[in-house]
Order: C-alpha cells, then structure tokens, then sequence
C-alpha cells in the first residue's frame, strides 16, 4: 500500500507540473505559447504575429527567425505532431536539417507531451496563417553546415523531459518546469560555454542562472547572490516585477521588456508565485558580500567638493530629477540605483547600454510607461558616460567596479537607440 501510495502521489506531481492554468479567455494552447514567448523571437517589427523575419545576432553571423504560422508553403501548414515536437524538442525542422540552438529547444526538451500536444492545436488551429518567405542565414560558408550541430548534440544536449523532484513541493516543480523549460530562463541568464552551451540547464549546476554577457546587454544573476542577484527580494517582489516589469529594487529593461510584455504578465498568478518559489531557492552563485547603503554619496553630491567629481557633476546635471541625490529613485516607477543589482552587476555592459540608448516602452495591461529612460548617447562622449556609470556603480554602497570610456565606445559602435522595435501585444 506504502508502494502504491507513493506512485500514485508521484503521478499527481508529475501531472500537476505540466498542466498549465490559462486564463479564461485563451486557449492552453495560447498560454503555453505566451510562457514560452514565442512571439518575440519570431515576430519582426512591424510584422505579423509569428511570421518570422526577425534579425538576430550570434557569434557566428546573423540569423533570421522562421515563420511559424500555419501557412502551407512558407510556415508549418504541413507540420505534423511529430513533426512539430522534432522541431521543438529535438532541433530538427521538417525537412530534417538542424536548427540553431538560438531555438531554444535544449530548454524546450524539458516541455511535457500533453503541453507539445497543445502548443501544436493552438499554432495550427488558432494562429491566422501568414505567407511570409523566410530568410537565409548570413553565417558564412563554411561555418553554416548544420551536420556538426549532430555533434554538439551529444556533447551539449539532453533530451528528457522535466522529471518532478519528489523532495520538493508542487509549487516549487511547477516553477522550475516553467524556469527550465517553457521559459527557457537559462539561455539569457546562464553563461555559455566555448561552444555556446549553456554551462547548466538546472540548479544541479552552480553556474545556472547565474548572470551572462548576450547581446549587449548582461542578464542578471538570478540566484541568492545578495547583491548583484535576487538574495534581498522577496517572492512577493518577484512576482511582481515578472507581472509589471517593475519593482521596489529595479525595473526591466533591454530584451526582459519583451519577456514582461509579451509573456509572464499574461502568466497566472499561481504560476508567477511557483517560478518564484523556484527561483528564490537557487543557492548564490557569487559571494559577492552583503549589500549596505552608505550615506557618503549624499554628503558628497550636496557639498561643494563635488566640483572636483566629473562623475558626481555628471549625475546632478542628467540623472538627480529622477533618481534623486540620495540615489532612491521614486520606486516602482523611476528605479533606485542604490542598492539595485543590474548596477552592481560584474559586467556595466547594461548599465552602460541602457545610458547610452535609453529604454524601451514597457507595456503592460495594454498601457504605455510613461516613464521611459532617456538616451544621452548624443549629449555625453564617452569618458562622460564612463564617469557617470562609474560614481554609480562606486557609490551609495554599490562599490562595483569602475568603468572605462573604452567600454563606454565599443557598446557605443554595436548598439542603437532603444525603442525602435513594435512590440506584439496580441498573437491573434
């Protein structure tokens, strides 16, 4: 009976990780789509929902997301279920080449079979098909032979779908499912190996979620680091800033605006609570020490002395009306720099970036932020926007590193200004 019981419960588990709870006025199909974000990557701006087109940078040349509307010739129209789940979970298109893992199918492995089941109703039976050609890649020959990727399947790849760990609670294998899999967390925030593998696909590794260089930008460490990471944040916190974008701590920007407005504010509360309890259990992966806030910033930007701090300067004249001399901010609308983790982070490459370009328009319920970072890439020169990011990074307790006008120059020529990319609100 002991036996029984215990299969019986484990089954119970097992299935209440996988099941989604949608909202009442989508499909499953939709939700799941929404949870894996499948919008922002093959979505252009300015394009139909889903028909591909977007440019996308890797290390090796850019490549061009693919149409995945239900069209006949330039979509899946013709994608059976094994087909489709060959794709998703195996990197394998219909055709039997290769997909990058820029798809993010090592994560969508993990994605159960009932949830492929309808992920694949919804993208044949919901998604208004679109003729849209793709495009080729612009990875040079040799380099852009897919037969390799066979290889580093072996080496880097594990196919098996989420196993609920017994020892946890519900909530916490209800996170981690949605974490490791449909919101494949891991391929911003995870450091990637020379081969562009991530270097840990669960919280069995201890560089997993632990904050990564990508795009230009450096996705936050997502562990209980106290202070480049989530270790002061509450779950409360959490869910918040993954259903707003915005929090008492910091506010989303770069490529998370588009996680935020196209996928986990449609995300359920139940399940915005569950990746918290998941997330909020991962060890720190840096001891990076206590974080404390300390008053000598203040003294100095209200003394005389501060005519001597280029940095100081800098900060009164561009950032003080919104972030405030005593670097508070007026949260959860204009952010605190004090005490925030992307500021702290050890890479500036986002702090850096996101002066330079501004931010993007979060959008969230439907309604435009009307509190939007400005771009000072015209006004400041280099060695002014090192100075300013650096008397951040070193003051009210942050002590981060400092920053060069080096940095500052070579994010300057690989960037552009934020804002320009239309964001997906709607998939039908």
């Amino acid at each position: 009976m002991k036996t029984a019981s215990f299969i019986g419960g484990a089954l119970c588990l097992i299935a209440a990780v996988a099941q989604a709870q949608p909202d009442t006025d989508i499909s499953r199909g939709e939700y799941l789509a929404r949870a894996a974000n499948c919008v922002a990557c093959h979505t252009k701006s300015g394009g139909a929902a889903l028909a591909g087109g977007l440019e996308m940078e890797t290390p090796l040349g850019n490549i061009y997301a693919t149409n995945i509307t239900p069209d006949n010739e330039t979509g899946i129209g013709t994608y059976t279920l094994e087909d489709f789940d060959n794709a998703m979970r195996q990197g394998i298109a219909q055709d039997g080449h290769r997909l990058y893992p820029a798809m993010p199918y090592p994560s969508y492995a993990k994605i159960s079979d009932e949830d492929i089941a309808a992920l694949y109703d919804y993208f044949m039976n919901e998604v208004p098909a679109v003729r849209l050609e793709n495009k080729e890649s612009e990875i040079p020959w040799p380099l852009s032979i897919r037969w390799p990727l066979a290889i580093w399947n072996v080496l880097f790849f594990d196919d098996e779908t989420y196993e609920a760990d017994e020892d946890q609670s519900e909530a916490w294998n209800r996170g981690a499912y949605l974490v490791q899999g449909l919101g494949h967390c891991g391929a911003c925030h995870t450091p990637r190996g020379l081969a562009w593998n991530e270097v840990a696909t669960d919280e069995s590794g201890p560089e997993y979620l632990a904050g990564a260089f990508l795009d230009n930008w450096y996705a936050s460490d997502l562990t209980q680091s106290n202070r480049a990471g989530l270790g002061r944040w509450s779950q409360d916190d959490l869910a918040t800033f993954m259903k707003t974008g915005r929090n008492m701590h910091s506010t989303a920007f770069g490529t998370m605006d588009e996680v935020i407005i196209n996928s986990t504010q449609y995300l359920t509360d139940d399940d915005l609570d569950a990746m918290a309890t998941y997330l909020l259990s991962l060890p720190a992966a840096h001891s990076d020490g206590e974080y404390k806030y300390d008053d000598t910033t203040l003294a100095t930007l209200r003394s005389p002395e501060r005519r001597n701090n280029s940095g100081a300067n800098l900060y009164m004249q561009n950032c003080e009306s919104c972030h405030v001399d005593t670097g508070i901010g007026y949260p959860p609308y204009l952010p605190p720099l004090a005490g925030n983790p992307p500021v702290m982070d050890p890479d500036p490459a986002s702090l850096i970036n996101i002066i330079l370009n501004g931010s993007s328009r979060l959008i969230v319920d439907g309604t435009p932020d009307a509190y939007r970072m400005p771009g000072y890439r015209k006004s400041l020169n280099d060695q002014q926007i090192a100075d300013i990011v650096t008397f951040m990074r070193e003051g009210w307790g942050n002590n981060a590193s400092e920053v060069t006008a080096e940095q500052v120059a070579d994010l300057r020529d690989l960037t552009e200004p934020a804002g320009d990319r239309m964001p997906v609100l709607r998939m039908k």
